[in-house]
């Protein structure tokens, strides 16, 4: 099969639509597809993998991070990709790669389908804090509904959020299909050598934060939790691991909890190395975000045998459940920060989660969530096929009189 897939974003990128994108990328090529993709060229961006088109691209207001593509760069790709005889459109992002992808399809004569990675519902006020909050919902419910209306299929990662999809008034179907973990993510990182290169002691408790450094990531909250945290545990230490825009936010807060003594920053790490050894060096990974579709960081935390101490929000739910490596607790700081010191001050309970957590993770193979999309490929395709050949029997059997 012959896969096209467009997305707003992608590496040198970091986030979990670039993650997921990569994961499905590598399964569906080991199993002998061929995935095309379109995506924006970033200044940093080198060495980039085969069958990649990036587009000329130009920042995004207020999100330094990211690229917005030139739209005509991608018309013009329209002969070659026509050439290539592609069998599906796969959309990953609701942005310029949403209308540029329907385009493709309506020109290539394709079916589309597109993940809902984001739940912009909690996402977009943070970062047009102009307009009303309320204001901002309702508009990204309708445009959820619109876009995800105009595709033949669409995939959520969770139950929740497509839950979420269906109370918004998506009628389009919907299969739930989450991001699995590669096997690169089960090879065990060296957390003592991660410990030797950043100063931190063999015996020092540590707390773990991963992703985006962004609003919607909740981080407030692990501060304030963090601050009470000490008050037991004296010598922890918070890490943050990532970079996004709420960054200063993130640090100012710290000072002014006066936790700057009992947290390190530490930038982005690379998937396949460091951060295998960051996620190893941490007695426990702390994680409060309200907004997940998902929630891969958890995935990948379990895999390394890091047991987590989490919320259930999104799609959190769905890799919590029926876990044995982690403790859910409710979103109130005590509450939180009292099941933390528990386990910090218990290493026998942690090393039993610890066991636990990478059984947890071995749910979710990569691999097999590849062979079901395949799966749904080929059934939005035949139903695509049918439909069309439906139109043109019937425009046969009525043909226009004028």
């Amino acid at each position: 099969m012959r896969i096209l897939m467009i997305t707003d974003v992608y590496f040198p990128r970091v986030n979990g639509v670039s993650t997921s994108i990569r994961s499905f990328r590598h399964e569906l090529q080991a199993l002998g597809h061929h995935v095309t993709l379109i995506a924006p060229a970033y200044a940093n961006a080198s060495n980039d993998e085969a069958d990649i088109i990036r587009i000329p691209s130009r920042f995004v207001p207020r999100d330094p991070e990211d690229r917005m593509m030139r739209r005509h760069k991608i018309d013009q790709l329209i002969p070659r990709l026509r050439d290539a005889q592609f069998d599906i459109v796969h959309i990953h992002t609701p942005f310029i790669a949403h209308y540029a992808g329907l385009k493709l399809a309506r020109e290539l004569q394709l079916a589309t389908v597109e993940t809902y990675h984001t739940f912009f519902e909690e996402y977009l006020h943070h970062y047009v804090p102009l307009i009303p909050r309320m204001a901002m919902r309702f508009f990204a419910r309708r445009f959820t509904t619109s876009q995800c209306n105009a595709v033949n299929q669409v995939i959520a990662p969770s139950r929740a959020m497509d839950s979420a999809l269906k109370e918004y008034g998506v009628t389009t179907p919907i299969t739930i299909l989450p991001t699995g973990l590669e096997q690169s993510q089960f090879k065990l990182g060296d957390g003592a050598r991660f410990r030797q290169q950043h100063g931190i002691a063999a015996d020092q408790p540590v707390l773990l934060y991963v992703g985006r450094v962004a609003h919607e990531k909740n981080i407030d909250f692990l501060l304030h939790m963090f601050k009470s945290v000490l008050d037991s545990v004296p010598n922890a230490l918070l890490l943050i691991v990532g970079e996004g825009p709420a960054l200063g936010h993130i640090q100012a807060l710290a000072a002014r909890l006066e936790l700057n003594d009992s947290m390190r920053f530490i930038g982005y790490l690379n998937r396949d190395s460091t951060l295998l050894d960051c996620y190893r060096a941490g007695d426990l990974f702390v994680f409060a975000s309200r907004t997940e579709t998902q929630g891969l960081v958890l995935l990948e935390a379990l895999a390394q045998g890091t047991p987590v101490v989490s919320t259930e929000h999104m799609g959190t739910k769905d890799v919590l459940q029926n876990t044995q490596g982690t403790r859910v607790v409710e979103e109130d700081t005590a509450a939180f920060a009292q099941a933390t010191v528990a386990l910090l001050q218990d290493k026998q309970a942690r090393l039993q989660l610890a066991q636990l957590a990478q059984a947890d993770a071995a749910r979710w193979s990569s691999h097999e969530m590849a062979e079901r999309l395949l799966t749904l490929y080929r059934a939005v395709i035949n139903a695509a096929t049918e439909k069309r050949n439906e139109v043109q029997l019937a425009t046969h059997a009525n043909p226009d009189p004028h």
